[in-house]
Order: C-alpha cells, then structure tokens, then sequence
C-alpha cells in the first residue's frame, strides 16, 4: 500500500519524532502518532522501514521547500508557482499526494521549526546515503532557479543543507551549473569536467548511471512520488553521455 495509502486509510500508527514530526503531525491530525516509541501491544511500527524513510523524504522535501520560499521575508506568487510547477512538471503527483504535499508545505511555512532543524533530521535519516542527499540538494537548486535566477537567500539556504549533510562543495556548484549555465552542462550531469580524459569521463557516466538507476534509488527509500524525478535524473544522465559521446567520438 504505501505510506501514502495508510496515511489515506488512517492507518499509521508511527510516524517521524523531532521538527518534521512535528510537521507531519500538524498537518494530518493528533489521529497520527508523531512519537517514536512502538505501541503498547509491542507489535512492530505500522510502517516499514522503506515506507518510514518514504515519509521523511516527503515531509523533509516539502517542508524545507516552505523555509527555501520563505528566504528573503515573504513568500511571492512566483514561488508559489515554482512549487506547483515541481508538482505537477516533475513529480506529476497524484490528487492525494498534492494534498499531501500542499498541507505539508503550508504547515511549514507556519511553524516554528527552521529550515536547518529539517536539514539536520534529514541528514540523520540518510547520513549513509549519499545519493539521497544529493536528491534533496538537487530538489532545493530546481526550484529555486525555476524562476530564472538563484537568490541569495535561497542559495544560503541551500549552502547551509550542503554543510549539514557534509556534501562536497565541488560537487555542488556542478550541479548549480547544470541549471544556470548552458556552457559544460554535460560535464556538470557527470561530475566531470572537460578536461577529464576519456576514461575518466567514462568512469563518472558509469559510477553515476550505477548510483542513481530509479531502481537502486527506489530501494534506498524515495518515496513513490518522487519516482519521476529519479527517473528524468537518470535519463539526464544518459543524454548527457551520448552529448559527451558524439562530441568526442567515443565509440
């Protein structure tokens, strides 16, 4: 079923502990256990372990997305756009899951909970998974750039997440090339540059084509709403492996 379809059934019994269990039990209802103890019969949470690491990816997402709009003091039509934008363009999210997500998303505008408190519990979640880290930077830059430029603000924010979750600052601006620069962008999907030789080029397309198959990424606890975005990122990936391929003539 999911966790989306208990949360629909009103069947989940346990939920997220911390800020963004505090979100989550705000937006759905003091019906949901927000704690972090098992219930008294001792049976196992209601949740699998997939489908807990489901939940935290989507209040995580949605809610640091509410502190990123909220950057520089209020929240403007065009931000409001840009997240309805990522719900429909790049997740095509269900009527469910965008009730979801708007609840989830409102709520956090309004809480007292900061962006770095929902980064924090985040990076506990997937400290060991680094390709969920990226994800969620990946997330933050696309919408942050969907209106054309990176504030200062939203750049700080996303800064500061990229200091909690201990991610290569390198690696960061490759990804902020990917979407305010058209020169290099091929190389910046890779995690390369044009500099590299062939077989290091050929090293990074591999390693990243391995990394983030949706498959694998799945497995890891991307929630099913974020399938789509796993997969337009997998396909980025093998588009910008043929560019590279054409360009120099690799075979």
């Amino acid at each position: 079923m999911g966790w989306m379809g208990k949360l629909v059934g009103g069947t989940i019994g346990f939920a997220l502990g911390g800020p963004l269990g505090a979100i989550f039990g705000a937006a759905f209802g003091h019906a949901f256990d927000t704690g972090s103890e098992l219930d008294t019969s001792g049976n196992r949470p209601r949740l699998s372990t997939v489908e807990q690491h489901q939940l935290t990816f989507f209040v995580a997402a949605f809610s640091m997305l509410a502190k990123l709009a909220q950057a520089d003091g209020q929240v403007t039509k065009e931000e409001i756009d840009s997240i309805e934008s990522f719900m429909e363009r790049d997740l095509r999210l269900n009527a469910e899951s965008r009730n979801a997500a708007v609840n989830i998303f409102r709520t956090a505008l309004n809480a007292p909970g900061t962006f770095a408190d929902f980064a924090h519990q985040f990076y506990g979640q997937f400290h060991h998974q680094p390709q969920m880290l990226e994800l969620m930077i990946d997330i933050l830059l696309r919408v942050a750039v969907s209106d054309g430029s990176l504030a200062q603000g939203e750049e700080s924010l996303i800064l500061s997440a990229v200091n909690t979750f201990n991610f290569s600052t390198g690696r960061y601006e490759q990804m902020k090339f990917q979407y305010i620069h058209t020169a290099d962008k091929s190389y910046a999907v890779l995690g390369c540059s044009p500099d590299d030789d062939d077989d290091q080029v050929k090293r990074c397309y591999r390693q990243r084509a391995h990394e983030y198959h949706p498959d694998k990424i799945a497995a890891k606890g991307l929630p099913d709403e974020f399938n789509r975005f796993a997969h337009d990122k997998f396909r980025e990936i093998q588009e910008a492996w043929e560019q590279i391929k054409a360009a120099r003539g690799i075979k």
